[in-house]
């Protein structure tokens, strides 16, 4: 099973290339919802407040972030870097800005800037942790070559 897993997407057939994707891009939304869950209640913390309840926790943040990175790691190191930036980024985003217009009223329209932030933010880290596994991949095949072959 492991071994499977473990293969470069360009020697699988092609259902089986997009079942994968498609499983990956549940997971990174599914870690979405579970590391920063959606509070529609949110309320002024004092009569009168600006500032209201939320239910994202540092913790959360930082498990959202590992898990989308070990994701964009698995897809930039068995897939193309676009694919891992569409697949693992994408959805956070997309479940992000379903969170930013669900929110009763718009606080001086900065929802769409914080949406664009973090959006990047996301995508840059994607991308970065994709590179990162792709660059390690020819790492590993070289060294592979050279145990192999001590000649």
């Amino acid at each position: 099973m492991t071994e499977k897993l473990l293969r470069p997407m360009r020697t699988r057939r092609l259902p089986v290339r997009w079942l994968i994707r498609l499983l990956g891009a549940a997971l990174a939304a599914v870690a979405y919802l579970l590391c920063l869950p959606w509070d529609l209640r949110n309320r002024p913390t004092t009569p009168g407040a600006t500032e209201e309840t939320t239910p994202v926790t540092a913790v959360g943040v930082a498990l959202l972030g590992l898990a989308l990175l070990l994701l964009a790691a698995y897809f930039g190191h068995w897939d193309r870097l676009g694919w891992a930036v569409l697949l693992v980024a994408a959805p956070p985003a997309a479940l992000m800005q379903v969170s930013f217009r669900t929110h009763p009223q718009l606080d001086a329209s900065a929802w769409p800037l914080a949406w664009g932030f973090f959006t990047l933010l996301i995508a840059t880290g994607v991308l970065t942790a994709a590179s990162v596994a792709r660059a390690l991949r020819g790492e590993w095949a070289r060294e592979d070559l050279t145990l192999s072959n001590p000649l």
